[in-house]
C-alpha cells in the first residue's frame, strides 16, 4: 500500500526550508568578487604646468610696439635732418695760415726748450644762414711730433659769411726734452731746407641755424706743409716761415657714448 503525502505535511516541510534560509541568508547567495584597496590618484597623470600664452603674447606685442616706435623716431629724425639740410645747407668752416714768425727757438744746456711764435690763423664761415659759436681754441706748434709751444685764443661767435683772423702767441713752457726727439730737432734746426712745422688746433663749436642750436661738437684742425728758418743767437729779429704751401684739414669729432667718431 503506497504512502500518501498529505498537503499539511508538504506545507510544513516547505516552511522548515524557508526558516533555514532565514537563519543563514548567505548560504545560497552568490559571493561578491574580492576587491583590492586602491590608492587615491594612483592612476592619475602627473601635473605639468602649461605655458602662459597670454603672457607670451603680451611680450610679443610690447616688442612689436617698441620696434614700431623706434623705427618711427628714426624716420622722423631722418626727415627732420633732411629738411634742415635743404633749408640751411650747412658747410664746415675752413682754416688757413696767414703768417708764422719765429721770435726765438733754442735749447738751454739742460735740454729745456725756449720758444716763441707769432701766428695768425684765418677761419672762414661760408654759410649764409648758419652761425658758429666757438669755445676757447687751443693752438700748438709741432715739428716732427715734438711740441714746440702752445697758445690759446678766446671764444667768439663766427657770423655768417665772415672771415676772422686769430692772432695767437705760442710759447713753450720750458719743458725738458730727452732722447732722440732732441737730436732730430737740433739737426732740423741746422738744416738748410728749413725746420718743418705743423699746427694743431682743437676746440668745440656750436652750430646755430635759426631757432635751432646744436650741442657742442669737437673740432680739430691740422695744418702742415710749413717750413721756417731758425733765428741765430746773433740775429735776434723774428724769422718768417714759408706758409704758401700750407694746407689745413678740418675734422669734426662727434662723441657717441664712449666712442669718438
Amino acid at each position: 500500500m503506497a504512502d500518501r503525502v498529505y498537503p499539511k505535511a508538504a506545507g510544513k516541510a516547505k516552511a522548515n526550508a524557508n526558516s533555514n534560509d532565514n537563519i543563514n541568508p548567505t548560504a545560497n547567495a552568490t559571493p561578491f568578487p574580492s576587491t583590492k584597496s586602491q590608492l587615491y590618484g594612483a592612476s592619475r597623470p602627473s601635473y605639468r604646468p602649461q605655458p602662459d600664452n597670454r603672457r607670451r603674447s603680451r611680450c610679443c606685442s610690447i616688442c612689436i610696439w617698441l620696434t614700431v616706435i623706434i623705427a618711427a623716431v628714426v624716420i622722423l629724425l631722418a626727415v627732420a635732418s633732411t629738411v634742415v639740410y635743404l633749408i640751411y645747407r650747412p658747410h664746415r668752416p675752413s682754416f688757413s695760415v696767414n703768417s708764422l714768425k719765429i721770435d726765438s727757438l733754442k735749447f738751454t744746456p739742460s735740454s729745456q726748450l725756449n720758444s716763441k711764435f707769432d701766428l695768425i690763423l684765418a677761419t672762414t664761415n661760408p654759410n649764409k644762414k648758419v652761425k658758429l659759436i666757438y669755445s676757447p681754441i687751443s693752438v700748438a706748434v709741432l715739428s716732427n711730433g715734438v711740441d714746440l709751444g702752445d697758445g690759446l685764443f678766446p671764444e667768439f661767435v663766427h657770423e655768417k659769411r665772415n672771415t676772422t683772423a686769430m692772432k695767437v702767441t705760442v710759447e713753450s713752457g720750458g719743458g725738458e726734452i730727452d732722447g732722440e726727439p732732441v737730436d732730430s730737432l737740433k739737426a732740423a734746426m741746422k738744416s738748410k731746407g728749413g725746420l718743418p712745422l705743423e699746427i694743431k688746433v682743437e676746440t668745440k663749436v656750436k652750430v646755430k641755424m635759426g631757432w635751432l642750436k646744436t650741442p657742442k661738437v669737437g673740432l680739430r684742425v691740422h695744418c702742415d706743409g710749413i717750413t721756417a728758418g731758425v733765428p741765430t743767437v746773433k740775429k735776434k729779429t723774428a724769422v718768417g716761415a714759408a706758409v704758401e704751401n700750407a694746407e689745413c684739414k678740418v675734422d669734426f669729432r662727434v662723441k657717441i657714448w664712449k666712442w669718438i667718431v
